[in-house]
């Protein structure tokens, strides 16, 4: 495929909250994935990252607009999208009565991956992920991260060509965060593309190869690195994070002094 893999247009969700009313968690964002390419999300927390990637991943349905998987519309075409996507997060939880090999042969095969390959895949992520040790250990005795590795294979199971990765390296320790990494830049030179969120600055300047910022549930910049520092004239990524967020927060502030002024 040479167009984008995953492709977003005007994408919204709203939520009704008892005391803040209608609240637009993402608010009419347009932004594309492209094969082989890791695409960064990056925003504080709250700021619409994992509800853009649930809308993507069929958790959520979409208030208004589009969004597309290889071709496939997310509300019109669930399956399609699922079967073609390994989901990941920090949260991801497993089964704990499983055994290492028996939540990746689990997985393979409730994703459709080909029955009479599921063994042959199962042992090349046993061996991939270095899990041979503790294959056949149940998931609930498992190490911390132990269970991350079992989680990123079972991930990648059923061998989909595109993953999203929703701000994984939360709760991990630094050797285990930059194993995480390792991982991601892997599957990126497999030709997967990969969906990042992150709000760690480091992780996005070592791994994205195009960012967008979002910000209260709007996305502010999307281009490369090199493309953001010639337009702020900054260097370090937390420096262009701030330029961005920082000015939009000045234009919030002038609205709602506005508005205030028009209601008295």
């Amino acid at each position: 495929m040479t167009g984008p893999t995953i492709s977003v247009r005007a994408l919204s969700k709203s939520f009704y909250d008892e005391f803040r009313g209608e609240v637009r968690a993402v608010d009419g964002i347009d932004f594309a994935c492209l094969p082989g390419q890791i695409f960064g999300l990056l925003g504080a927390n709250g700021a619409g990252k994992t509800t853009t990637l649930r809308m993507l991943a069929t958790i959520l349905k979409p208030t208004s607009g589009e969004a597309s998987l290889l071709g496939h519309d997310v509300v019109a075409d669930p399956e399609a999208v699922r079967r073609n996507l390994g989901f990941y997060s920090a949260s991801t939880a497993l089964y704990p009565r499983l055994t290492a090999r028996e939540t990746l042969e689990f997985f393979a095969r409730v994703n459709r991956y080909p029955g009479e390959r599921v063994t042959e895949r199962v042992d090349y992520l046993v061996e991939r992920f270095g899990i041979a040790e503790y294959a056949d250990a149940r998931v609930d005795k498992l190490s911390s991260g132990m269970k991350q590795k079992v989680s990123i294979a079972r991930t990648v199971a059923h061998d989909p060509p595109v993953l999203i990765f929703d701000e994984p390296t939360v709760g991990l320790d630094v050797l285990n965060a930059l194993e995480m990494q390792d991982v991601i830049r892997h599957l990126r030179d497999d030709g997967k593309t990969i969906l990042f969120s992150t709000h760690i600055m480091s992780e996005a300047e070592k791994l994205c190869d195009h960012i967008a910022i979002i910000h209260r549930g709007k996305i502010l910049a999307s281009n490369t690195l090199d493309g953001m520092r010639r337009d702020t004239g900054k260097h370090y990524l937390e420096d262009i994070f701030v330029a961005y967020v920082g000015g939009r927060k000045e234009i919030e502030a002038a609205e709602r002094a506005a508005l205030g002024a028009q209601e008295r």
